[in-house]
């Protein structure tokens, strides 16, 4: 008997599985068929809210608790880069923007990799010097969660007296956006039109996201730490006993979830033109939308809610204001909790 309900229920997981693939692509054919330049976009953007998605996803796994500063970390990447491409790279005659169809310069590849180091040292002197202190007192993870919008508010106030509060913007060129017309041949003899205007700086935001996804799924099923930080996120108490030192895996989650941040934040950044303290709490709720879209502390449901987010979001434009882009996200959120509660790729109980 217990064998017959194991194969219902597995039967059910399968019709299920299938019907959520069949609703997303319906859904994408339709947004794809009424707003084909902003589904485009839409996806490249939302890469950059994945990699952040898949850094909180990651420290959640790990620490168990809702990083709330994640947001506030991509902001301080950008400012980073930002100083980095405005004065120390510019003091060692480093500079100039406009990098074949891109906006911004090569300087920007050489600024990226000081900022990720960075960002990286500070994230870990963070835990060090707060989170770290907390675990070791026991502190509890609603606790955690809660000193963590401390720390984003720490965090935004240390940028604006650094930075000040006016909008700021990285050193940029004029580019062309290419541009993409094209017809597909309908069943009946017509053809349906589609009209896509690609900024170039979209097309590098996407290939960097897949490269870091790539990189990322390497590390984690290739590397000894990458499978230490699997068996860590299982159960961790089960890993300190197997011997795996999970101080330092607890090191290379905020490494690497910072590096996301910063690399995330950055390229925002470029693609948005502008810089504010605030961008990185304007951004908070799709990246959390994309984590509870995804499951919990599954990083490839991340990767795929920040692309779901970002493609709803900026496909949602073409019929109410961009102002309304984060209601959209938390909008999306509650429909698809209130139909999988452990989100796309949540496991479910007795499955």
């Amino acid at each position: 008997m217990s064998m017959e309900i194991v194969a219902m229920r597995a039967r059910a997981a399968v019709r299920s599985e299938v019907g959520w693939g069949v609703a997303a692509a319906l859904l994408a054919v339709a947004l794809l068929i009424a707003a084909p330049g902003k589904v485009v976009n839409g996806a490249l953007l939302g890469s950059m809210i994945a990699l952040g998605a898949i850094g909180i996803t990651l420290i959640y796994s790990i620490l168990r608790f809702a990083h709330i500063a994640h947001g506030d970390y991509m902001t301080l990447g950008a400012y980073i880069t930002l100083f980095m491409l405005t004065v120390a790279l510019p003091l060692v005659g480093i500079k100039g923007a406009g990098f074949g169809p891109f906006t911004f310069g090569y300087p920007l590849l050489i600024a990226l990799p000081i900022t990720v180091v960075v960002t990286i040292a500070i994230a870990i002197a963070i835990d060090y010097g707060v989170y770290g202190r907390l675990r070791e007192r026991g502190t509890g993870l609603v606790t955690l969660a809660m000193v963590s919008l401390g720390i984003a508010i720490a965090v935004r106030g240390a940028i604006q007296i650094l930075w000040g509060t006016e909008p700021l913007k990285l050193p940029r060129a004029t580019r062309q956006f290419y541009h993409l017309d094209f017809q597909v041949g309908l069943p009946n003899g017509g053809a349906l039109p589609f009209e896509i205007r690609i900024p170039p700086d979209n097309i590098f935001l996407g290939l960097t996201a897949v490269a870091l996804v790539v990189a990322l799924y390497l590390f984690l099923n290739r590397t000894r730490i990458g499978k230490a930080m699997r068996a860590t996120s299982d159960n961790v108490e089960l890993a300190r006993v197997t011997g795996i030192n999970t101080t330092r895996i607890i090191h290379w989650t905020w490494a690497i979830a910072a590096a996301f941040a910063a690399i995330a934040g950055s390229l925002l950044a470029v693609s948005q033109a502008q810089l504010l303290p605030s961008s990185g709490w304007n951004v908070l709720i799709p990246l959390f939308a994309a984590v509870m879209l995804g499951g919990i502390g599954k990083p490839w449901g991340a990767l795929a809610g920040g692309l779901l987010i970002g493609v709803s979001t900026e496909a949602s434009t073409e019929w109410v204001s961009p102002a309304y882009k984060p209601a959209v996200a938390f909008a999306i959120m509650l429909v698809v909790l209130l139909l999988r509660p452990r989100g796309l790729f949540g496991e479910r109980n007795g499955g």
